[in-house]
């Protein structure tokens, strides 16, 4: 916990942010994968790309292995992986990494 708060104010807010949005982004694929087995309403790709791409990628891509959901959609997953790369690069940033 020592490395938190050794933590600049910006960074611990990143950090929690991107937890907590990582958190919501899994229950929303995992959301959409129940309501497709039960032909419910889904979750809009374009709610689930949102997700992603205000900080959920690491959340969509570890819903996507747990729940096997989206897996068969290419189109998807390379969105969501160049999301995530750009992502990666950005905290690496403002974490001091590069």
């Amino acid at each position: 916990m020592s490395w938190f708060i050794s933590l600049s104010l910006l960074q611990q807010f990143l950090t929690v942010y991107f937890l907590i949005i990582n958190i919501i982004t899994f229950f929303f694929f995992g959301l959409d994968k129940m309501r497709s087995q039960t032909n419910a309403h889904r979750v809009s790709e374009a709610k689930l790309y949102f997700l992603v791409f205000i900080g959920g990628s690491l959340g969509g891509l570890i819903a996507m292995k747990f729940f096997r959901h989206k897996t068969k959609k290419i189109s998807f997953q390379s969105i969501l992986i160049i999301i995530f790369a750009i992502q990666i690069l950005t905290l690496a940033y403002f974490f001091g990494v590069m």
